[in-house]
């Protein structure tokens, strides 16, 4: 059961109207590592989650937390575009500067929406469910929720420098600042999990099932070889189950394929030479 408070957390309310910035923050509403998205993914995350109710509980708080996230780049949004001249394009468009200022807008704000969010991307894609991760692993998960944080709090700190309004300014410095905790939050579970786990995920999987005689090597598959001087290398790998190496010159195992023609009733091209 959710329960709606009509008040929002933090304030959404900039100095003045702005349809382009609007634009530009649906990014944060709808694109692939907004709002929407982590929303969702610990939401499924959450109620997918069999036993582990500490972990459950965590899931659910800052899901439900991303929802009032909506909530307020939604009410954003909207003020952004009260006020501003959205039926007066046609004319203001006649003034080659002002037309290419409101050209910048995006015409569903007025079109779709009535001067309201909408839930896509600042290009105008909509938001999809399969920007969400939730696989019932939660260290694998965890990790996921670390790279969506990080690229919303990217993000985030980026559209904080195209802006010079402070009431938009102040929403997307609170909208960082939850996005550093729930980056240290989710680090702080991952390395929770791992001392359980180890490091490699899914853990259950038996090693002897896997080639572990490759499992810990860099093979130089670009020119150059920068590459063989990272930790990742060389010395004992991180999971404490092996040495990583590295290979200058990889060598094929397989064979060159050479495949059977297809059946006659697929009507695909026959071979054409023996070669």
């Amino acid at each position: 059961m959710f329960h709606h408070v009509k008040e929002l957390q933090f304030e959404a309310k900039p100095e003045r109207p702005d349809p382009i910035f609007a634009k530009r923050l649906q990014e944060l509403i709808g694109g692939q590592y907004g709002e929407m998205t982590v929303a969702m993914q610990y939401m499924f995350q959450g109620w997918s989650t069999r036993g582990n109710e500490k972990y459950r509980d965590l899931i659910l708080d800052i899901g439900t937390e991303e929802i009032g996230h909506v909530e307020m780049l939604a009410t954003m949004v909207a003020r952004l575009l009260d006020n501003a001249p959205v039926l007066a394009q046609e004319e203001a468009a006649q003034d080659p500067v002002i037309g290419a200022v409101m050209g910048g807008m995006n015409p569903q704000h007025a079109i779709v929406s009535g001067i309201g969010a909408r839930p896509t991307d600042s290009v105008g894609n909509p938001w999809m469910g399969s920007y969400i991760t939730a696989s019932g692993n939660l260290l694998a998960d965890f990790r996921s929720n670390l790279n969506a944080e990080s690229q919303g709090r990217l993000q985030a700190s980026r559209l904080y420098e195209m802006s010079d309004d402070q009431g938009v300014r102040d929403l997307l410095s609170v909208l960082i600042a939850r996005d550093s905790y729930h980056q240290n939050q989710w680090m702080a579970a991952i390395a929770e999990l791992e001392e359980v786990e180890g490091k490699l995920t899914p853990s259950t999987f038996q090693r002897d099932k896997e080639r572990t005689d490759i499992a810990y090597t860099l093979y130089n598959f670009s020119e150059g070889e920068e590459s063989s001087t990272g930790r990742w290398a060389q010395g004992p790998s991180l999971d404490g189950q092996g040495k990583y190496q590295y290979v200058s010159r990889p060598e094929p195992e397989g064979a060159k394929p050479n495949l059977m023609p297809a059946p006659s009733q697929l009507h695909n091209t026959p071979p054409l030479d023996n070669n």
